[in-house]
């Protein structure tokens, strides 16, 4: 087994490959000495079992088929896939049977939360081939595609829907073979980040992401007149990116660009770290309600390892952020009996369902922080 231990001390401040020269030599040179080494796989995937069984073991019912839960269930099949745990596959492919591999509004929903159950539904299909599982989300995909509107590329109005719809067209396009579905996935990431609200989402300046127009330059601004950029926002922008590369050929004419943007956005978020391992729910103005977050924490420490593990990004300088992202949620965030607090519930900004404390949690945080694990252990 390949032992990995956590770093601490002064290497663990070089957390941005933007740093200035002296302190990326600095990680350069703990990396090369062996000290920036990450945690055992092992312990790694025995904090997601703890984590994951809790949930299970918590809820009987397995919920709806909403995009907040479908979150959970991405994560869990992640576990799944690392583990081979057949609990896992069974608890989610008994969710799925029960909602008859359906959508939310049905087959004729445009709408990117309701595609987001479309992932679990194709991680299942690639376990366990079967048609049926996917004919609700190809129907309602191919719909965009060819049929309803197919010129309507605005749907995704907030940034929260890249991560819920892009890896579904992208997933469905590569097992069809069928490279209409990547175009269509591509009109519409570039409306939302180029043209939404006028400007599109993106700021190219900073590499993040404002979470809709509302909070473009000239509209909210947090209580000391700073920016209002929402982690968890970012964090869904890292998620949609991470599986749409996974999704695509390498070689896509589109997937270059996917790279450059998720590289920028892990950047920018290491520049910002708390050193508690944290994000602030804003990431531009660290005294707007500042304290732990899990959900935003655990999308950015996906993005990361996703981005140190394929080389988008200075390993050595950037093993220090999910190294502090890792310690912190495990020791702050994951109670005894694998209970995850301080998760940031339902929301469109940093002040939605505050406060946030120990014991808040939610799904879509539990599969955040399952997927976030889960390509950590693979670093």
């Amino acid at each position: 087994m390949n032992r990995r231990r956590l770093l601490t001390g002064a290497a663990a401040l070089a957390a941005s490959a933007t740093l200035p020269p002296a302190a990326q030599a600095m990680a350069r040179s703990a990396g090369s000495a062996g000290s920036a080494l990450l945690p055992p796989r092992a312990d790694v995937i025995a904090v997601l079992r703890r984590v994951a069984d809790h949930w299970i073991a918590t809820h009987g019912n397995s919920g709806d088929n909403g995009w907040a839960n479908a979150t959970f269930f991405s994560g869990l099949l992640a576990l799944h896939r690392l583990t081979g745990e057949a609990r896992y596959l069974n608890y989610a492919r008994g969710w799925a049977e029960k909602h008859g591999y359906g959508l939310m509004g049905g087959v004729t929903t445009r709408h990117a939360d309701n595609h987001n159950a479309g992932q679990a539904y194709l991680d299942l299909y690639e376990i366990e081939p079967e048609q049926a599982k996917l004919t609700a989300i190809q129907t309602s995909l191919n719909r965009m595609v060819y049929t309803d509107r197919p010129q309507k590329n605005d749907d995704w109005w907030w940034d929260d829907a890249l991560h819920m719809a892009m890896p579904p067209f992208a997933r469905i396009g590569v097992l069809r073979g069928d490279p209409r579905y990547a175009d269509k996935l591509h009109a519409l990431y570039l409306h939302t980040k180029r043209t939404e609200g006028g400007p599109g989402l993106f700021d190219a300046a900073t590499g993040l992401w404002y979470r809709d127009k509302r909070f473009l330059p000239g509209g909210i601004l947090s209580p000391s007149r700073k920016p209002v950029v929402w982690s968890r926002g970012n964090g869904w922008v890292a998620g949609g990116h991470v599986k749409t590369l996974k999704a695509l050929p390498a070689g896509h004419a589109n997937a270059a660009e996917y790279r450059q943007t998720l590289t920028a956005l892990v950047r920018a978020v290491a520049r910002v770290q708390r050193t508690d391992g944290f994000w602030n729910v804003n990431l531009a103005d660290p005294a707007h309600l500042p304290g732990p977050e899990t959900s935003g924490t655990s999308f950015f420490l996906y993005g990361t390892a996703y981005a140190v593990r394929t080389g988008l990004v200075d390993r050595a300088a950037h093993l220090p952020v999910l190294e502090r992202a890792w310690q912190g949620l495990v020791t702050t965030a994951v109670h005894p009996d694998g209970f995850l607090g301080y998760v940031q519930r339902v929301g469109d900004r940093p002040e939605s369902s505050q406060p946030i404390t120990y014991n808040t949690t939610s799904d879509f945080g539990v599969g955040a922080f399952l997927l976030g694990g889960t390509e950590l252990a693979q670093v």
